[in-house]
C-alpha cells in the first residue's frame, strides 16, 4: 500500500464539477449551438466524463436548459442598476449601444440561443427562459396595456442589434458614433416604455 499522497485518488467537490460543466457546456453551445455540442464535448472541456454530465444533468436538455438560465441570472442590458435607472430608457439604449460594440464579444447568452434556433426543442427551452426572465422582468417594468407585445419588440431590438451592428458589422451601424445610436435608440425606448 503505497503512502505517497499523490496516488490516493482525488476527491472531486460536486458543487465544483457542477460549475465547470455548465461553463463547458455555455461554451460549447454558444459555439456550435444545441445541435453542434456534444456531451463529450462538454465534459472534455470540464475534465470529466460524459456519463459524470448525464449523471449531473440528466440529460442534455436539461442541461441546456441551465444553460439558458444560467446566462440569465446577471444581465447586462436589464441589471439591477439599469432597472433603478431614474431615465430606464436611456439607461437601457446606453447599455445596448456598449453591449453591441463593433469588436467585442457578444453575449454569449445571445449566441447559446442564435447558434440554436434551428433546433425545434432548444427553440422551446430557450422559449421558455427568455419568457420567464427577460421578457417578464421587461413587462413589469413596461406595465399597462401590450405591455407583453411591447417587452418582446424591445428583446427583438437588442437582438437585432447585436446581429446588425455587432457580428455583421452593418457599416452604418459599426462605425457609427455610440453617442448617435443612443440619440436614436433613447426615444424609440421611451416610446416603448411609456406607460400607457
Amino acid at each position: 500500500m503505497s503512502s505517497d499522497p499523490a496516488a490516493a485518488p482525488r476527491r472531486r467537490n460536486a458543487a465544483d464539477t457542477r460549475v465547470a460543466i455548465l461553463a463547458s457546456a455555455r461554451k460549447a453551445f454558444a459555439r456550435a449551438g444545441y445541435d453542434g455540442a456534444g456531451v463529450r464535448e462538454i465534459a472534455a472541456g470540464a475534465g470529466v466524463t460524459a456519463m459524470l454530465v448525464n449523471r449531473y444533468f440528466g440529460s442534455k436538455e436539461n442541461l441546456f436548459a441551465e444553460v439558458c438560465a444560467d446566462t440569465m441570472r446577471k444581465p447586462v442590458i436589464l441589471s439591477p442598476e439599469n432597472l433603478a435607472a431614474a431615465d430606464f430608457p436611456a439607461a437601457f439604449a446606453k447599455a445596448l449601444v456598449q453591449v453591441t460594440a463593433p469588436g467585442e464579444t457578444p453575449l454569449d447568452g445571445f449566441l447559446v440561443l442564435l447558434h440554436s434556433a434551428s433546433s425545434p426543442r432548444a427553440a422551446e427551452i430557450g422559449r421558455e427562459w427568455i419568457s420567464r426572465g427577460h421578457q417578464t422582468t421587461l413587462e413589469q417594468m413596461i406595465g399597462g396595456p401590450l405591455s407583453r407585445e411591447r417587452a418582446a419588440i424591445a428583446l427583438a431590438l437588442v437582438a437585432g442589434l447585436q446581429v446588425m451592428r455587432q457580428m455583421m458589422e452593418i457599416e452604418a451601424l459599426a462605425a457609427a458614433n455610440p453617442a448617435d445610436l443612443e440619440a436614436i435608440l433613447v426615444p424609440l425606448v421611451r416610446e416603448l416604455f411609456k406607460p400607457a
